[in-house]
Formats: structure tokens, C-alpha cells, sequence
């Protein structure tokens, strides 16, 4: 005879939390929207203020709510970047333990960052140059600025894949380097790296501007997987 699993308790918050869903699923609570007050949901769901509460934060953390203090919970707008920012902590405990799995992101980015920039090659607009050569101007100057510096690296990076127009690609460019940068932020204050990032965006820019895909993807392939070289020649110094 199978075995019978046996019935589980639910708490009241994880009914709430699923007839919210659904409402939203279904399209009851459409994005803008404001849910009602935490009363009329009490009085709704005849429960108590602790499983309305709890139910709301699940779905804020999902990303499917904006709870603002002072005013009405509403629906979020969908959003990719919001989709993948709750996914940050989870990847970095993934890639912290895991020095497999971080060698995998770096490979993906790279074939990722190398598709995208043969996108901007195809489709660029001299807006769209002009926007990354100030970019890299603001870089040159920030240069004996870290923080900066890395800021404008994800930047111009972001503005790449924002060439080809999709949203979903923008976003995933910027989580990827948002997760390495994580693992690898003291890299550009290596004496001399900040010339040869520079020069090798430059190289990446200049490719795009000749609506060269070939060679913006070699360009791109050959910094993303120096980079790569270099974060495995910093994990074996000793401390």
C-alpha cells in the first residue's frame, strides 16, 4: 500500500497570501492598483492583523507589491530588475560556497556580454555612441575612485546590452556583473588595471562605432576573459 502523507497545518497567512495571488493572476489587482486597507482585508479573510501582515511581506518579496509606510500597499509594476534583485543573496551564498558555480557565472557572462555587444554593432545610433563615450570619459576621471570607477564599468557594460532594446537583457547584463563584483571588487584597485579596462572599453567602443559585430565580439571576449584570467591569478595570492 502507498504511503499516505500525512495532513499538514497551514497557517492562516499562507491562505491569505494564495487568494491575494490569485486575485492578481487573475487580474482582480491589476499593477497601480492600491489592495485594500489591512481592516478590510481582516474583515474579508475574517483573520487577524499578524496573517494579513505576513502574507503582504511574502508578496512583497516576491516582487508583486510596494508596501509604503504611511499609504497603501499597491500592485508593482512589472519589472525585470525587480524580478531578479531578490535573487542577490541568494547567488552570492550560491557562488560563495560553491567556486564551480562562480567559474560558470563568469563563463556565462562572457558569452552573454560577447552576444549582446555583436547586438549593439548591428543596431547602434551615434546617440547611442556618444552616451557610451561619455561614459568612459566619466571613467578616465574616476579613476583614483574605486567606487566609482566600478559604478561606471557596470555602466557602460548596462548601456551596451541596452543598445539592442530589450529590457530582459539590460537587466540580466547588470545582475551579472552586479554578482561578480560581489566576489571581485578590490580587482580595479590593482596598480594599473584602471588604464587597461579603459583602454580595452575603448577598444569595445570603437568596434561598435564601426558596426564591426566580429570584432566587437572579439574585443569584448578578449577583455571579459582577461578579466576572468586575472580573478583566478588574484585567488591563488596568498593573503
Amino acid at each position: 500500500m502507498t504511503a499516505i502523507e500525512p495532513i499538514r497545518h497551514r497557517k492562516l497567512a499562507d491562505d491569505v497570501h494564495e487568494r491575494l495571488l490569485a486575485m492578481i493572476r487573475e487580474g482582480d489587482l491589476r499593477p497601480g492598483d492600491a489592495l485594500p486597507s489591512e481592516r478590510e482585508l481582516m474583515h474579508s479573510f475574517s483573520v487577524g492583523r499578524p496573517a494579513i501582515r505576513e502574507a503582504m511581506q511574502g508578496l512583497h518579496r516576491m516582487g508583486l507589491l510596494d508596501i509604503r509606510h504611511g499609504g497603501r500597499a499597491r500592485i508593482s509594476e512589472p519589472s525585470m530588475g525587480r524580478l531578479i534583485e531578490p535573487m542577490g543573496e541568494t547567488m552570492r551564498h550560491l557562488l560563495s560556497h560553491s567556486p564551480a558555480n562562480l567559474e560558470h557565472l563568469k563563463e556565462a557572462r562572457a558569452i552573454f556580454e560577447t552576444e549582446m555587444v555583436r547586438i549593439a554593432a548591428r543596431k547602434r545610433t551615434q546617440a547611442d555612441i556618444d552616451r557610451l563615450h561619455r561614459i568612459l570619459e566619466s571613467q578616465a576621471a574616476a579613476r583614483h575612485e574605486p567606487k566609482l570607477f566600478r559604478e561606471l564599468d557596470g555602466q557602460f557594460h548596462r548601456e551596451v546590452a541596452a543598445i539592442g532594446g530589450n529590457p530582459i537583457l539590460t537587466a540580466v547584463s547588470e545582475a551579472l556583473f552586479r554578482w561578480l563584483t560581489h566576489f571581485h571588487v578590490d580587482l580595479v584597485q590593482f596598480p594599473g588595471l584602471e588604464k587597461l579596462t579603459l583602454a580595452e572599453h575603448h577598444a569595445v567602443l570603437d568596434a561598435i562605432a564601426a558596426k564591426d559585430p566580429a570584432l566587437a565580439a572579439k574585443s569584448m571576449g578578449d577583455h571579459l576573459y582577461r578579466a576572468n584570467s586575472l580573478y583566478r591569478q588574484k585567488e591563488k595570492l596568498p593573503d
